[in-house]
């Protein structure tokens, strides 16, 4: 363990001496000179990093340490060539960031601490549902909602500043689709038709996706914002792949969206221009367009193609002539300054941050966890791969932010949580199995078999309540709540049945005025009681009447004539005789 412990904090004190080393390498180009302020702020922000390490082993011990690395060397090189920017064009943008770095830290910290187990997030599925359409449809507001660049996907507060809400509403949409999916993955993963080899699902289960799919086409339309209305659609596509594991719905949600995005391109000319934009980008009309040209796309791309196979160094480029290049296109500022090789080592380290989130969803064995931390990993790897592509002409250009790297405090912070969260499941995945050999498994495992036996033995023991009201009618007993033993010690009896009525407390009449000793076993029913005066009377039975008597046929005299009488008629010779 303290191997351990000591190649994880080498891991980080590595890190720290090379953000260290590139921001004195920055400075001592561009100033001369290491400015105090920076200076101060950069102890604070090492101190937190820490600090946040040291939570980190003391209350998820098991969690992967390789996360932590690798976020502290993509936020220092991204702040390091915010604040190269601000040299040229004299800004304070760094200074704001590295303030947002230390917010995130301490609210990462707090995650660490309090969050000890990931699973309470699941009772508040639909509260997170709530709450991320609210901060999704936010900058819809007619008051606090902003347009910036043709886009409305910014939220301003009266003393706080301008922040993004769609960042956040990311992460408690990821708590809802991971919670309800988990609910209903059964339901999901059962398969309709089969058409061209591919097993569809059934109609009655589109209903998920067609209302997702609906909700990201209104976030299209309304805010003109194709990077969050594709990142929102295809986490909740990638989540529903990972909880059935059908391809068809991967296949779908890429036909759906794809109709949208047709659509819109064709009805909104925010869209349509970022289109033609990357479709003809070196074209005279698009180059020169004032508004939704391909001006500030081909700008960033001679920027990255300048940087060669290692770069013009810290310092010692042009990234500022690129508009938005600390936020949307600081990809290819670095790949000036960086070279191929800086942009891939970039590239490399948020692929150790997804693979590690990847193991961790593979090795939790929650259904949710694994949900979860699928759907957080696939939000990150899905933005790098938008933002990447959108500034390399892969793929339209998007308007999200380069996670970790890009200046903006609501992306930081939202993307720092995400980390924190990692870092808790992995903490989860990771925790050994106890041992069944050991002592205290032993321990633990006696304890609950006693328990469970201490159990049975207090329900076996228990009385079982019986309904006392029918025996107390039938018996016409005066305490119907008695026990069935005391109140059945004496029952009726039938005077003449018994023959004596004195014996049995009647009078000989044949009517019941008595009840006998009743000695069955304890807790048998007694015999059922002859009808008493008390009793309704029961109508006469019907009378019967009798049979008429049949007389019997005459015996004949001994020694006389074997005949029958009958035979002597005057045919015979009877009347002679």
């Amino acid at each position: 363990m303290i191997a351990t412990r000591l190649r994880q904090i080498g891991l980080l004190l590595a890190a720290l001496a090379i953000s260290a080393l590139a921001i004195i390498q920055m400075f001592e180009r561009t100033t001369n000179s290491m400015p105090q302020d920076y200076t101060m702020l950069f102890g604070i922000v090492a101190a937190l990093f820490l600090v946040l390490w040291g939570l980190t082993v003391r209350f998820q011990q098991y969690a992967s340490q390789s996360i932590m690395p690798c976020v502290l060397l993509l936020t220092a090189i991204g702040i390091t060539m915010i604040a190269r920017i601000d040299q040229s064009m004299d800004t304070t943008v760094a200074k704001r960031q590295l303030m947002w770095l230390c917010l995130a830290l301490v609210l990462s910290g707090l995650l660490i601490v309090f969050l000890r187990d990931y699973r309470v997030l699941r009772r508040f599925s639909y509260v997170s549902m709530v709450v991320g359409l609210a901060l999704l449809l936010s900058p819809m507001l007619p008051v606090i909602g902003q347009e910036v660049n043709g886009a409305r996907i910014w939220v301003r507060i009266p003393g706080l500043g301008q922040f993004q809400p769609g960042e956040f509403a990311k992460l408690f949409l990821a708590f809802f689709f991971a919670s309800y999916l988990f609910d209903h993955r059964d339901q999901l993963a059962v398969g309709g038709k089969k058409v061209l080899g591919l097993q569809l699902p059934r109609i009655k289960d589109l209903g998920p996706i067609i209302v997702v799919w609906i909700a990201s086409m209104g976030v299209l339309v309304m805010q003109h914002d194709l990077g969050t209305s594709l990142m929102f659609f295809a986490m909740f596509v990638a989540m529903l792949y990972t909880a059935t594991g059908r391809t068809s719905w991967i296949v779908i949600g890429l036909i759906a969206f794809a109709v949208g995005a047709v659509a819109a391109a064709s009805v909104f000319s925010h869209v349509g221009q970022r289109v033609d934009a990357w479709l003809q980008p070196f074209s005279n009309e698009q180059y020169n367009k004032e508004y939704g040209g391909s001006w500030q796309l081909v700008t960033g791309i001679f920027g990255l193609a300048s940087g060669g196979m290692l770069g013009t160094g810290l310092g010692q480029g042009h990234p500022a002539l690129t508009t938005f290049a600390n936020s949307d296109f600081i990809y290819t500022a670095l790949g000036e300054e960086l070279g191929l090789t800086g942009v891939l080592a970039i590239l490399m380290l948020y692929l150790i941050i997804i693979a590690s989130g990847f193991v961790a969803a593979m090795k939790i064995k929650d259904g949710f966890g694994k949900l979860l931390a699928s759907g957080l990993v696939f939000t990150m790897a899905f933005q790098v791969f938008t933002v990447v592509g959108g500034v390399t002409l892969v793929i339209p250009l998007t308007g999200l932010t380069l996670p970790y790297m890009a200046a903006g405090g609501s992306s930081l912070i939202a993307n720092y949580i995400l980390a924190a969260l990692l870092i808790v499941i992995s903490g989860a995945a990771n925790r050994p199995e106890p041992e069944l050999t050991s002592d205290s498994f032993q321990y633990e495992a006696l304890a609950a078999l006693r328990n469970k036996e201490l159990e049975e033995r207090a329900r076996a023991t228990e009385s079982i309540p019986r309904s006392r009201t029918a025996s107390a009618r039938v018996y016409d007993l005066d305490d119907p709540d008695g026990e069935i033993v005391d109140t059945t010690k004496r029952a009726p009896v039938d005077d003449s049945v018994a023959g004596n009525g004195a014996d049995f407390g009647g009078n000989g009449s044949g009517t019941t005025t008595g009840f006998a000793e009743y000695t069955a076993p304890t807790g048998s029913l007694p015999p059922m009681p002859s009808f008493t005066a008390q009793s309704p009377a029961m109508p006469p039975a019907p009378q019967i009447p009798p049979f008429p008597a049949i007389p019997a046929p005459p015996i004949p005299p001994a020694g006389g004539s074997h005949q029958s009488p009958a035979h002597h008629g005057p045919r015979h010779g009877g009347a002679r005789a």
